[in-house]
């Protein structure tokens, strides 16, 4: 029999209760005007979280994987052409860049922050490299302005894989506006989610954002004429009940984003003497969100087990490093052994914004007992 959940891993009913008495009007009224596809809400959205991310511009996609692909796809990246990527990432980085027709190049990341650096990024360019992949992991920001001097450097683009960076910073400046675009997931379970799927892309360039803006809408270009098309785009827009949902969250996502950083900090504090976790590096020019509390231990399993048995879920992000992924493995040149060891190391911690102390202090009791052992 399992044990009653005394900590769960997130609790995203709290959030849409919070939201719902805000949005319930707006909501049914968008319903009954049978407006659904883009329209004044999804406007609204975009202006908001462009300012947000202190960019020019924002446009609404279908989800997180079409953001990064229609922004390859808009840079003129594909056929022939290698992006490099971080391993230790969720397979939907290296899958967009698959399918925006281009090549994925595997690169190890750092072994305290498990983040790409500017090291990391010079080493792995070649005469082939278009483009690269900076991923945010977890909420927290690898050294921005290294890897954009390395970029211009070697005249390639850098992407932003921001899915789970809402309000992540370098330098007090916000995730998604340091390279030629950002690309944002709004997957219910991000810090910054919808209820469904939704994504964006942010942006300082207005001609990217036009092209990125087209490619989600059938290669339409805006003009009066509905039915033509300039070039072969795809289906990828953001829908205006989920514009709304977003909305009415991001106005809240500072508050809840303070509240996962205090919680965290917690975490931080209570376990910095374990014996046998360790806890992922935060540059002090970074200002983590938090999206995961990533920890690492050796027996990883056993921990878990330790822990689901005392009521306490926890997740694995992730157990498989891209590169070694089957649908990926041809594109791996070799071994990488820093994302490989995270791999069976790695693991998250509950942390969602309206949890308590009360459970994260219990959380750190049921860790230190182990470590104890």
């Amino acid at each position: 029999m399992q044990p009653a959940i005394e900590v769960p891993f997130t609790d995203l009913s709290a959030m849409a209760r919070e939201v719902w008495p805000d949005i319930e009007t707006t909501y049914t009224e968008a319903l009954l005007a049978a407006r659904y596809v883009g329209g004044p809400a999804v406007a609204r959205f975009e202006e908001n979280f462009a300012r947000y991310c202190e960019t020019s511009h924002a446009v609404g996609v279908a989800n997180g994987t079409d953001a990064l692909q229609l922004t390859l796809q808009a840079l003129g990246i594909g056929a022939g052409d290698e992006v490099i990527v971080p391993s230790n990432t969720f397979i939907a980085t290296a899958a967009a860049v698959v399918r925006a027709g281009a090549i994925p190049a595997f690169v190890d990341v750092d072994p305290d922050s498990l983040l790409i650096t500017p090291a990391i990024l010079a080493a792995a360019i070649t005469p082939r490299t278009s483009a690269v992949i900076v991923v945010h992991l977890y909420g927290n920001m690898p050294d921005m302005d290294g890897l954009v001097a390395v970029a211009d450097r070697a005249g390639i683009s850098l992407v932003e894989d921001a899915a789970q960076a809402h309000g992540a910073e370098w330098h007090d400046r916000r995730a998604g506006s340091f390279g030629a675009a950002g690309c944002f997931s709004f997957y219910p379970g991000k810090n910054l989610g919808a209820f469904g799927d939704a994504g964006a892309v942010v942006t300082n360039d207005e001609t990217l954002s036009r092209k990125i803006r087209s490619l989600a809408n059938h290669g339409r270009d805006g003009g009066a004429n509905h039915y033509e098309h300039s070039f072969i785009g795809t289906n990828s827009r953001l829908d205006a009940l989920q514009a709304i949902v977003l909305d009415a969250k991001l106005a809240r996502n500072e508050d809840w984003t303070e509240a996962r950083i205090s919680f965290a900090d917690r975490y931080r504090k209570e376990l910095a003497g374990s014996r046998t976790l360790r806890l992922t590096e935060v540059d002090p020019l970074a200002r983590h969100v938090y999206h995961l509390m990533v920890v690492r231990v050796a027996d990883r399993e056993q921990v878990q087990k330790v822990l689901q048995d005392n009521g306490i879920q926890t997740g694995v992000h992730y157990p498989v490093p891209c590169h070694l992924q089957p649908p990926l493995r041809q594109y791996a040149t070799g071994p990488l052994p820093v994302c490989e060891q995270a791999a069976v190391e790695q693991f998250s911690l509950p942390l969602f914004p309206h949890m308590s102390r009360a459970q994260v202090d219990r959380v750190c009791e049921v860790l230190d007992e182990v470590s104890a052992r």
